[in-house]
Formats: structure tokens, sequence, C-alpha cells
């Protein structure tokens, strides 16, 4: 399986884990299987590039992403692509991953969706009708 991490640099395990996965700087991308180990930058229209995050994630062959939140455009986008999402997500990513295979993550839903996010998304509907 190949688990995608937002992070704050490029540091591989011993990287802080970024609290907005769009918006972070680069994702670390782990094979549970090699172990092997791959950083690469955020070129996402959120960092000034093309594309969503979720989009660049999937191109980067990931299975699933450790969060600690995201919104419920994010989480419908990367259901459609098939991607799991888990939340819970914190510390470095070595840390994050223990937590993962110790199934201390969950299932992201919407009772994870950012409070921010969850006014972005009605305040958007509101002004599109």
């Amino acid at each position: 399986m190949r688990i995608c991490i937002p992070t704050m640099g490029y540091k591989g395990i011993h990287e802080m884990v970024g609290e907005h996965f769009g918006k972070v700087p680069t994702y670390t991308i782990i094979d549970t299987e090699t172990n092997e180990i791959n950083v690469i930058e955020n070129t996402s229209e959120h960092r000034g590039g093309i594309g969503l995050p979720p989009e660049l994630i999937k191109k980067a062959g990931a299975d699933a992403i450790l969060v600690s939140g995201l919104g419920m455009r994010a989480l419908e986008m990367f259901k459609k692509l098939g991607i799991k999402v888990y939340t819970g997500a914190h510390g470095t990513v070595e840390e994050t991953l223990a937590m993962f295979r110790q199934g201390k993550l969950r299932i992201a839903g919407e009772d994870d969706i950012c409070r921010e996010h969850q006014h972005h998304d009605a305040h958007s509907k509101h002004h599109s009708r």
C-alpha cells in the first residue's frame, strides 16, 4: 500500500504532519511493502500551481491519505478517485504511521470535516444559487 501524508518539508519520516492537507508544501509517500519513502512538492493550485491536491496525490500513486482534517469536497473527491482517507494524523510522519498501523486513525466521514471547511462549503453553496 502507498500511503500519503501531508507534510511541512523534506525530512521524510522525521517531518511534521501538516494540518491543512491542501496547503502543505510537501506530501510524503510511503510504500508499506518496500518501506520506500518519496517526498513530492505540492504543485496544486492551492500553492500557485495547477490542479487539485487529490488529483496530485492520485497521480503520485497513493492508495490512502492520513490527514489531520479536510473539507467535504476534498473527502468526496478522494472517494471518487478510490483513495481511502484516514483522520487523526498528527506529530511526525513516523508517529502517524505508527498510529495507523495500530489502528488508532479512523476512516474519514462527515463528522471529521473541518469546521472552517463546513462554513466555506455552505457559504459557497449559498452564493451559487
